[in-house]
């Protein structure tokens, strides 16, 4: 059962921070989308974050500052969040959550799409085979980024990870191909913000990037929805359009801390150093939703960027990051330092950029070896390539 679009509630039982209690409600599901209206004509939007009886507690996305219980109404949409689709998201500069920072309109399309998305089904994946040129030759040549693959960086406060990940979202190829990027921002500083637009507003003003930047001081519910939406935006590109997309999210961190907050709202039991049980499960189902489907041209890659709190790759977010992603690059302070592990292997990475030394990057051989056998042999290299694996080894 679910609530009727139109029905508005006006019985409001509290409003504490950013959340907001209604009563009398009839209907409404956990996670649909839902509009507030206030008094004096404006409109706030929110997400339902917990149903009980006749109560729904709500995460309003911009706040409930200036609100009063008496005079605040209260709308259900019927269904998760949605976004418009198409072309026109091509160019543009939004927040976390879809709106124009740009100046420019808002974002139309015929058709609109719920953000949650599904995985793709195994039944219908391709096996990744070509690459994704990401123009980094430390990545290129030896942990390739291949199309439909999910490949993260893993980092250290203080390394250029974010200076990385523009580089590749400003230069990344698919060889002819038709090639877009989106680019999602959760949770950073203003400062980072302002050099992630100016780094990367060549290409959307190619028509070739989209944008979506979630700041540190925005709603923390927002900065759930930035991937999803990110993911649904690319998939539509993708699947529906035919082009190669490449989707970069910096930083996964800064979104499991919120996916804790929220958990931490909803009186969830927690688990591991008080992330929910189920962060794994909700970054499989973001990470999932990347890969080829047989019968079309498009694909979908991610590129995940996280930092390690302390540089403690068993921290929760690296190591549930690390079960579901093929292979990692770990950019590491120094060579003697960093810690190694079985089956990784350092090398000096090709990204330098303006007042900072190029750092270490570890990368894991398993993502070599998981695509040994579609990336090397017959009809994929030379007669006299080598095991690659062996050959980064031994390097």
């Amino acid at each position: 059962m679910s609530s009727v679009p139109g029905i508005e509630y006006a019985d409001v039982e509290s409003m504490i921070g950013s959340l907001l209690v209604v009563r009398g409600i009839d209907g409404v599901c956990w996670d649909e989308a839902a509009v507030v209206r206030l008094d004096d004509g404006t409109e706030r939007h929110g997400v339902v974050l917990e149903v009980a009886d006749d109560l729904a507690v709500l995460h309003v996305l911009e706040g409930t500052d200036g609100m009063r219980p008496g005079g605040v109404r209260v709308g259900f949409t019927g269904s998760p969040f949605r976004i418009p689709l198409g072309r026109g998201w091509l160019g543009r500069i939004c927040d976390g959550r879809g709106e124009p920072l740009d100046d420019g309109p808002p974002v139309l399309g015929s058709v609109t799409a719920a953000v949650n998305g599904w995985p793709l089904n195994p039944v219908v994946r391709e096996p990744p085979r070509q690459p994704v040129l990401t123009g980094v030759s430390g990545i290129d040549a030896l942990t390739t980024l291949v199309r439909g693959q999910k490949l993260p960086i893993f980092s250290v406060p203080g390394l250029p990870h974010l200076e990385l990940a523009t580089q590749i979202a400003a230069q990344a190829s698919a060889v002819g191909d038709p090639f877009l990027v989106v680019f999602a921002a959760m949770g950073l500083p203003h400062a980072d913000i302002d050099f992630v637009r100016t780094a990367l507003e060549g290409r959307a003003a190619a028509g070739e990037l989209v944008m979506l930047l979630n700041s540190a001081d925005d709603p923390v519910i927002e900065r759930l929805l930035t991937p999803r939406i990110a993911l649904t935006v690319a998939e539509d590109l993708a699947f529906g359009m035919g082009n190669h997309v490449l989707v970069v999210m910096s930083d996964m961190t800064s979104y499991c801390e919120a996916v804790r907050e929220v958990a931490a709202a909803r009186q969830e039991i927690p688990a591991r150093r008080a992330y929910p049980g189920y962060l794994y499960s909700d970054l499989a189902s973001l990470y999932e939703r990347c890969g080829r489907i047989r019968g079309r041209t498009g694909s979908v890659t991610i590129m995940p960027v996280l930092t390690m709190p302390a540089g403690d790759i068993t921290h929760p977010v690296p190591d549930l990051t690390g079960y579901i992603t093929e292979g990692q690059v770990v950019l590491a302070c120094t060579g003697s330092t960093a810690r190694r592990s079985p089956g990784s292997v350092f090398i000096r990475s090709a990204v330098s950029t303006a007042g900072a030394a190029a750092p270490f990057a570890r990368v894991s051989t398993r993502s070599l070896g998981a695509l040994t056998a579609t990336l090397a042999g017959s009809n994929a290299t030379s007669t006299d390539t080598g095991d690659p694996c062996a050959a980064c080894a031994a390097a």
